[in-house]
C-alpha cells in the first residue's frame, strides 16, 4: 500500500514536471524583457523562470525535475504568474502540485454573454437574474423587473442588491419579512464574498452602506451566520399581492463570481 502511493505520488510529481516544462518553452524571451540570442531550445530557460517567479533556482529545476517535494500555495501562484498561465492552467497546476484547486481570484467587471442572456429570458414568467460575488445585479429577465424593479433604469453602480435593500425605502414593501431578509442577504453576502475572493473588493461598498444605513451598520457588525430554514421568499408583488416563491441558486459556467438566481412561485401567501 506505502508503496502504491509512493508510485502514484512520483507519478503527479513527474506529470507537474512535464506540465511546467510544456508552459516554459511556449514563452518568449524577448517579449518578456530577456535576450533572445542563441538558445538551445525555445521558450524560457529555467532560472529566467525561477527569476520571474522569486524563486530559488535550484528549487524550481527540482520541481521540474519531478523532485520539488510538495510546493507552497504561495510558491505556485508566483510560478502561475510567472508562467503566464490561464486560469485553467492555473487550477490544473494546483491540482497537480497541492492536489486542491487554488483559492478563488476575484475578477471584476464580469460579462454577460447573448447566450446567459437568451436563458434568462427562456425562464419567463419565472423571475430569474445573475448577480456578482459583490452582489451587483449583472443581467436580469421581464419577470425579474415585474417583481423587483426596472434595473435597466437604474445607473450601473446602484444596481447593487445591498444598496437597494438598505438605502431604497421600497425594499420594505417588497419584502414583508424585511428585517429576516435582511439578515439573511447581508449573511449571505459576506459568504459570497469570501467564496470568490472578493472580501477587499466589497469593502468600500461595506464603508458606504455602514456610514448610510444604522440598520447595515447593526448587522454587518453583528456577524452571525443567518439562513432560512427552508428556500422559500415571501415577496409584495406590485400587481399580484403577497406571493411566495422557492428561491434556486446555479452556478454560472464554473465561475465562483456568477451565481444565477431563480424564484419559482408557489402561490399566494
Amino acid at each position: 500500500m506505502k508503496t502504491d502511493r509512493l508510485n502514484a505520488q512520483r507519478s503527479t510529481d513527474e506529470a507537474l514536471g512535464v506540465f511546467l516544462r510544456q508552459a516554459r518553452l511556449r514563452l518568449d524571451p524577448v517579449a518578456l524583457g530577456f535576450s533572445g540570442g542563441r538558445r538551445r531550445t525555445p521558450g524560457l530557460r529555467r532560472e529566467e523562470v525561477a527569476q520571474r517567479a522569486r524563486i530559488s533556482v535550484s528549487w524550481y529545476i527540482c520541481l521540474e525535475q519531478g523532485r520539488g517535494g510538495k510546493p507552497s500555495s504561495d510558491a505556485l501562484e508566483r510560478v502561475s504568474e510567472a508562467l503566464l498561465l490561464t486560469d485553467l492552467e492555473r487550477e490544473h497546476l494546483f491540482l497537480l502540485g497541492l492536489g486542491r484547486p487554488p483559492e478563488p481570484r476575484y475578477q471584476p467587471g464580469p460579462e454577460i454573454t447573448a447566450r446567459l442572456q437568451r436563458v434568462l429570458n427562456l425562464l419567463d414568467p419565472h423571475p430569474a437574474f445573475v448577480r456578482s460575488a459583490t452582489w451587483d445585479m449583472i443581467a436580469w429577465n421581464t419577470a425579474a423587473t415585474e417583481l423587483m424593479g426596472d434595473f435597466s433604469q437604474l445607473a450601473p453602480e446602484q444596481r447593487n442588491i445591498l444598496r437597494l435593500m438598505f438605502l431604497d425605502s421600497s425594499t420594505k414593501v417588497l419584502y414583508p419579512d424585511w428585517e429576516i431578509s435582511a439578515r439573511f442577504i447581508v449573511s449571505a453576502f459576506r459568504m459570497d464574498a469570501a467564496r470568490a475572493g472578493a472580501a477587499t473588493a466589497v469593502g468600500p461598498l461595506v464603508t458606504e452602506l455602514c456610514a448610510k444605513s444604522s440598520e447595515f451598520n447593526v448587522i454587518w457588525h453583528d456577524e452571525a451566520i443567518c439562513t432560512f430554514s427552508h428556500s422559500a421568499k415571501v415577496f409584495h408583488h406590485p400587481s399580484k399581492g403577497l406571493q411566495t416563491y422557492e428561491a434556486s441558486t446555479f452556478a454560472v459556467d464554473g465561475r465562483p463570481d456568477l451565481v444565477l438566481v431563480v424564484y419559482h412561485s408557489i402561490g399566494k401567501n
